[in-house]
């Protein structure tokens, strides 16, 4: 018998980035298990308040990552989920380096720390589907085996690769620890809070001119029902976590109730700019690359493995869609912004016609 007094439960579990959205919930429901004893929640920041009544249950410590080895000895810990990642730059806290030095370097110090504990017997690491890149030589479905045609050019995708390269070394160093890597595709659904689901929301959603790529979700309350198998389960390897089928971007536009501005790609860096300026979130290389050209995965490994298949792409998109539906108000300023993206992108359409005829 197990530590947490069921086979494959661990006994004491601790998740890092719990003052963050994913990783509060994340606590919360393993804290809820009856199955698991003790959830232990790192993070150097405070949550908020709304994620701070969240984790009653949960032990929290603000505790940096390269300050986590003596944390998992001294509790004997069984079981670490690592989610305290950085999906985009933020200005505000240091940019591209800061995010690096968060996810990469984080990353690297967690592993170090994991590897000196003698208990630990499970390791969880959030990832991303970004990790197979974009090309133009990609297969239509992507598998866990898939190796990226191309270096992502966005710095998330090439953080996930680093992060991924580092879980294979643990493995070999740490044969007895069940190590689980999720390849997650963009979350959606009626309370995630994204980037993506900020992209959707804008009255007028920028496109790329000539690109219709076909888009895969992951619905939030899946994501979370993943990882907690993967805690109170043995599913050693790596999983592609997505919603089975497809959307169009044009689709899940139409769908959304929204309005697509088509843009030439070069400008598109320059859209999200100005979408920023709006309150609408922040794009990157990532995201324009994700709309460039899309990404599939196969998810045949994960419903296999784990008995469980998540809601599809079109089902989650669709629960965001009611969640959101009228929600969103736009100011007389960023309606007449709005106006001026689609006349310049209109402008850039006929510009570019014009150059070719």
């Amino acid at each position: 018998m197990t530590p947490g007094g069921t086979p494959g439960a661990p006994g004491v579990v601790v998740v890092t980035g719990v003052g963050r959205y994913l990783g509060a919930h994340v606590a919360a429901r393993l804290a809820a298990d009856p199955r698991i004893d003790r959830v232990i929640g790192v993070d150097p920041a405070s949550p908020n308040p709304e994620l701070a009544d969240l984790l009653s249950g949960v032990e929290r410590v603000r505790l940096d990552l390269d300050s986590l080895g003596g944390l998992l000895v001294d509790l004997d810990v069984d079981a670490v989920v690592h989610l305290a990642l950085v999906t985009a730059p933020d200005p505000q806290q240091g940019g591209r380096a800061a995010m690096k030095e968060q996810n990469v370097i984080g990353t690297m110090q967690l592993l170090a720390a994991c590897q000196r504990a003698p208990r630990l017997r499970k390791l969880v690491v959030r990832s991303s589907t970004a990790a197979y890149g974009v090309s133009f030589r990609d297969p239509a479905v992507f598998t866990e085996e898939t190796e990226p045609r191309e270096v992502p050019r966005g710095g998330f995708g090439r953080d996930i690769l680093d992060i991924e390269g580092y879980v294979r070394g643990f493995r070999r160093r740490r044969p007895d620890v069940t190590a689980t890597v999720l390849r997650f595709a963009p979350f959606i659904g009626s309370t995630a809070d994204t980037t993506l689901t900020r992209y959707f929301a804008q009255p007028v959603v920028p496109t790329v001119f000539g690109r219709d790529p076909r888009l895969q979700f992951v619905h939030f309350d899946d994501a979370l029902e993943v990882l907690h198998r993967s805690v109170a389960e043995e599913h050693a390897g790596t999983y592609n976590v997505a919603g089975p089928g497809v959307l169009s971007l044009s689709q899940a536009i139409r769908r959304a109730g929204r309005v697509a501005m088509p843009v030439l790609e070069p400008g598109l860096a320059g859209v999200a700019a100005i979408a920023r300026s709006m309150g609408f979130g922040r794009y990157g290389l990532d995201q324009v690359d994700l709309f460039v050209h899309g990404r599939v995965v196969d998810t045949t490994r994960l419903e296999r493995e784990y008995g469980f298949t998540p809601r599809s792409t079109a089902a989650a998109f669709e629960d965001f869609i009611r969640a959101h539906h009228g929600g969103v108000v736009v100011t007389r300023d960023q309606l007449a912004t709005a106006e001026q993206l689609v006349l310049e992108g209109i402008r850039q359409v006929r510009a570019a016609v014009r150059e070719r005829s």
